[in-house]
């Protein structure tokens, strides 16, 4: 049995004179003879050449920008420059309804904010189907670097009864009748009454469940939803996102810094050797909404120039310590450019982020030993005693995009360190019983998968590389 060929098989496997059925949606129809068509499997169109005197007018008149139609025809080599072949087309069908005025649509540039506006029909645009082409590519790609390094995919709930954050920014999962919830005899809600006969919320991680199977099979990653009812309105926060959560036995911090700029490069060189034409088309455009921009706002680079060069170059390595000496040095410190305080204990900003490097380092930037009062419970204390042995990875464009650390697996630690975080200690037995019986030093990182869709794809906005965003006021679609 053999499936229906798309586009992309059709353009990859030609032969001239062959015949071949295609279907896909006009991106262009001119002067009633050429259609531009495009099925979404690839970022070349076919062009279909029709003889309008052979085909009924009122046919023609079915078939402009956005129509689906199926053409059967000749593949034969193209005299027009940027194809290789054309289809004659012998017979063409309109397929389904095309009230072609009511369209929301047009065969214009059209700004990304309009286009969420109309998320049915936007990943029909050029942009959009190549930025979600690369999105599967690159979660393919994910999923292949884990197996041939022996990580074993681990579900974990999206419904949980833990924070893993500690952030409090949880959306809350109940059955409750919110307008008459059940009560307790001092007037608080009655949680016992609830689905799951307590509190619930949709996870931020699943990285505490991941460290069992961790401690179990050695090595595993999540791969799945996770929220923040954060009411964050920047170009890169979502309160629905992916993330991809690797957690290693016997790995320190050196190690898991080492498992992210590899899984990163990685990544990106998947891309670039398998999407070269979609990653093609976001170069130039890119380029063209670069010279909108003033000049100091610029990227330094290109699209292409930069994934290249994050490839070619080793991820600079510093201690949070050099960042915040680093950054106090700079001159956007000195003549108070920053926004954000830059201080021993407190949290870098994106600007920090940023700076470190676009402009002191021009490479991709791994910040760690961060102060451990800004840092999550489980990270493991180092010998100082203020700092803990966390790490994150900077890119350009975008600050952060992997957060991770070693795991703390010293009983007594973990439990003082949740006892001064409020950490419920009670509700969490069974991760201080995972340094209890068996435990081990591990390691693990969180990498946001919009992020690195972004980065990869240069979207400016990261609701433009999930197909239907989620963020404060809008859960359309």
């Amino acid at each position: 049995m053999s499936l229906k060929k798309t586009l992309a098989d059709v353009l990859a496997k030609a032969v001239p004179g062959e015949e071949v059925t295609v279907a896909g949606w006009v991106r262009a129809f001119r002067n009633q003879r050429f259609i531009a068509l495009n099925d979404g499997s690839t970022a070349e169109n076919l062009q279909l050449v029709v003889d309008p005197e052979k085909l009924d007018e009122n046919l023609l008149k079915q078939i402009g920008f956005h129509a689906c139609v199926r053409a059967r025809g000749k593949l034969v080599e193209s005299p027009a420059a940027g194809q290789k072949y054309e289809l004659q087309v012998e017979e063409v069908e309109v397929l389904g309804d095309n009230p072609l005025s009511e369209y929301p649509l047009q065969p214009k540039r059209m700004t990304m904010e309009f286009l969420r506006e109309h998320a049915a029909f936007r990943l029909r645009t050029q942009t959009l189907s190549s930025v979600f082409r690369l999105r599967h590519g690159l979660g393919y790609a994910i999923h292949r670097y884990f197996h041939e390094n022996h990580f074993y995919y681990l579900h974990t709930p999206i419904i949980t009864g833990s924070d893993a954050e500690g952030a409090g920014e949880m959306f809350r999962v109940t059955t409750l009748d919110l307008n008459d919830p059940p009560r307790t005899e001092d007037g608080a809600v009655d949680w016992k009454q609830d689905f799951f006969g307590h509190p619930t919320n949709l996870t931020v991680s699943g990285q505490l469940q991941a460290e069992t199977g961790a401690l179990a099979l050695g090595r595993v990653y999540t791969f799945g939803p996770t929220f923040r009812a954060e009411k964050s309105n920047t170009p890169r926060h979502l309160a629905e996102f992916w993330m991809i959560e690797p957690e290693a036995a016997f790995f320190d911090l050196k190690d898991d810094m080492d498992l992210a700029e590899d899984f990163l490069k990685y990544l990106i060189r998947y891309a670039l050797e398998n999407y070269e034409r979609d990653l093609n088309f976001l170069d130039k455009r890119l380029e063209q909404e670069e010279r909108n921009k003033k000049k100091e706002e610029r990227r330094p680079m290109g699209l292409l120039e930069t994934l290249n060069f994050v490839l070619e170059h080793p991820f600079e390595r510093i201690t949070y310590t050099e960042a915040i000496r680093l950054l106090q040095g700079s001159k956007p410190y000195k003549k108070g450019r920053f926004q954000f305080p830059v201080e021993w204990g407190k949290d870098l900003q994106a600007e920090h982020e940023r700076w470190l490097v676009e402009k002191k380092f021009g490479r991709p930037v791994i910040v760690c030993d961060y102060p451990k009062d800004i840092k999550a419970f489980y990270m493991r204390l180092n010998d100082d005693g203020k700092t803990v042995a966390a790490m994150d990875v900077l890119f350009p464009g975008i600050g952060e995009v992997i957060g991770g650390s070693q795991r703390e697996e010293r009983y007594d630690l973990l439990q003082q360190r949740m006892m001064e975080m409020n950490i419920p200690q009670e509700e969490m037995q069974w991760y201080l019983d995972l340094r209890k019986f068996g435990g081990a030093p591990h390691a693990g990182f969180g990498l946001g998968f919009e992020r690195l869709v972004q980065f990869v794809s240069g979207m400016s906005n990261i609701r433009d590389v999930i197909a239907f965003p989620r963020y404060p006021g809008h859960a359309e679609f």
